[in-house]
């Protein structure tokens, strides 16, 4: 292998523009660690904001991405799951271990799992990050299960779409909101229920659900509380706000949790298993090669993407 990599960096923040190709040394595994050969990244909105404001990165220069598949190249010392030619998928630790945008990434053994023989690498970038933010919120978090209503805002973007099918096959009733175009989409996905947001005050027109899974504003959090029953479960995908969203929960006798996704092996083996029998499936929104990254992230930046957008590095 060349002691060298392409990848897509940036040195100021931005938009998409700032992004560029650059050679960069190709990084070696530690302890517990595998290289993988990068065959497809998926992105997802907290790309764009970090390439924007820098989140918990700070200051550039870095090489963004977490969703990762492709093939093990080497592995680091103790490593006992994987050998080099093995394919997998994984999210690599989450904010820290960003640099999936390249031809080679090192991550956690432990952040990967098998990939799925029937995805392709596409497919399989198109998971990790989203679906494990779903899982967690709904699984590890809520102790979503058969017979409990869910309501899923957002409900066709990259973490709706698998927060959907993970609740469908847990045995929820799921009632998702987005707008009227992609109604017939969330029905075809295992939607139970589908509620315009533009037109519907979904706090006013749904009651006496379980959990609550929202990833838009504290506000939309705040007016959702008023959907569950005493003693429901509100998660929201924003770990940092400005509102004590326990608070204003516990006045209504229900609760909320603000949720930040971890890298996950077990997390991972799971969705493989929902993947393998047929319960879940990414909807790809786009695929650019490595070196229109921008072009992908600039699609991003519109927010009206369905499912996921995968950045393929040849």
């Amino acid at each position: 292998m060349s002691e060298n990599m392409r990848a897509i960096s940036q040195d100021i923040l931005g938009g998409p523009e700032v992004l560029t190709e650059v050679q960069l040394p190709r990084p070696v595994p530690g302890p517990g660690e595998i290289l993988v050969r990068v065959r497809a990244a998926g992105l997802n909105p907290t790309d764009w904001k970090h390439r924007a404001n820098g989140g918990f990165l700070g200051t550039p220069p870095f090489v963004l991405g977490w969703d990762v598949s492709g093939e093990v190249a080497e592995t680091g010392v103790g490593v006992t799951l994987f050998q080099p030619g093995d394919e997998v998928f994984g999210m690599l630790p989450y904010p820290y271990g960003h640099g999936a945008l390249a031809e080679y990434v090192v991550g956690p053994a432990r952040a990967f799992a098998g990939k799925p023989a029937n995805l392709d690498h596409v497919q399989a970038a198109a998971i990790p990050l989203a679906a494990l933010t779903a899982w967690q919120a709904l699984v590890d978090t809520a102790d979503l299960h058969a017979g409990q209503r869910v309501l899923i805002h957002a409900a066709a973007g990259g973490v709706g779409h698998f927060a959907v099918q993970i609740a469908k096959a847990r045995g929820a009733y799921v009632i998702g909101t987005a707008s009227a175009p992609n109604h017939d989409f969330l029905r075809s996905i295992g939607a139970d229920e589908v509620i315009d947001y533009r037109t519907t005050d979904v706090a006013e027109a749904v009651r006496d659900v379980d959990v609550v899974l929202d990833s838009i504003t504290d506000e939309n959090s705040i007016r959702s509380l008023r959907t569950l029953r005493p003693g429901g479960l509100l998660v929201t995908l924003r770990p940092i706000g400005e509102v004590d969203l326990a608070a204003e929960a516990n006045k209504l006798g229900v609760r909320a949790l603000r949720m930040l996704v971890e890298d996950d092996h077990a997390g991972m083996v799971a969705l493989a298993g929902l993947i393998d029998s047929g319960k879940l499936r990414p909807t790809i929104a786009g695929t650019f090669p490595l070196t229109d990254a921008a072009k992908a992230h600039a699609l991003g930046d519109t927010g009206r993407t369905v499912g996921k957008l995968v950045v393929t590095v040849p």
